[in-house]
């Protein structure tokens, strides 16, 4: 099984939907999409994802089917009384504290704590494994089931902070370090296959995080969001 993870096209969060750029980008990504052989599309409910979204399905002439737990991730804590996302924190609130780096202890961080992420993120573990085992892919604590294994492709369409934590989950590891370590611009395509070596064990390899070669190879410049000033000096978004 193939499963492909898309971020949305460069936002315009004012309107919750694409930004000019962002349209371009959709429309490469969707050239390269609908050469694939599809299973299924789903998508994240929210207007930038369904846009991305929308050339591919129109130019396949496919649908997508919705789930909530596609948006984007929506944990918070608290800082200073302030609720912000869990998932865009400054590196001195959580580096030097080895249990964010742990799959087993980072929920239980005083920070993650304070708001509402531990409900939030088993919310979407239990989407995620309920996804998976409609095809044929049963997680059981850090391997999955292949109870009907095959070669589907599904797409999924969403947003930067959801991905990461999906991807922690099926990997077995904590989300802060994807969170924060990682980027993925936009319509980057991120892509997991199953392997099987076993006769009924699967895992998933990541085969590809984030690959924008759709852009380049059209000689469009990626975009910025996502990412913050590479030098405090720069001109560029710092929060």
């Amino acid at each position: 099984m193939k499963l492909i993870i898309i971020r949305h096209g460069d936002p315009d969060y004012s309107i919750d939907s694409l930004t000019e750029k962002g349209w371009r980008e959709a429309e490469l990504l969707s050239e390269r999409i609908s050469r694939l052989d599809v299973k299924a599309f789903y998508c994240s409910p929210l207007g930038r994802a369904k846009d991305t979204a929308s050339l591919t399905l129109k130019k396949m002439n496919r649908k997508a089917k919705t789930l909530n737990w596609l948006r984007e991730f929506e944990g918070r804590v608290s800082i200073n009384g302030e609720m912000k996302r869990a998932w865009d924190r400054l590196p001195r609130e959580w580096t030097d504290n080895d249990d964010y780096y742990c799959p087993d202890k980072w929920l239980k961080t005083d920070l993650m704590q304070s708001g509402t992420v531990e409900k939030e993120y088993k919310k979407l573990c239990r989407g995620v494994d309920k996804l998976l085992e409609r095809y044929g892919y049963v997680h059981e604590g850090r391997i999955f089931k292949a109870v009907e294994p095959n070669h589907d492709t599904v797409v999924l369409f969403c947003h930067y902070g959801v991905e990461c934590a999906i991807l922690s989950h099926i990997f077995g590891c904590s989300p802060m370090v994807m969170w924060h370590n990682f980027v993925a611009l936009p319509t980057s395509v991120t892509t997991l296959v199953t392997e099987e070596r076993e006769k009924g064990i699967a895992i998933f390899r990541m085969q590809q995080f984030a690959d924008i070669s759709h852009l380049y190879a059209a000689g469009e410049e990626p975009s910025f969001a996502a990412r913050f000033c590479e030098c405090y000096t720069d001109d560029t978004r710092h929060d």
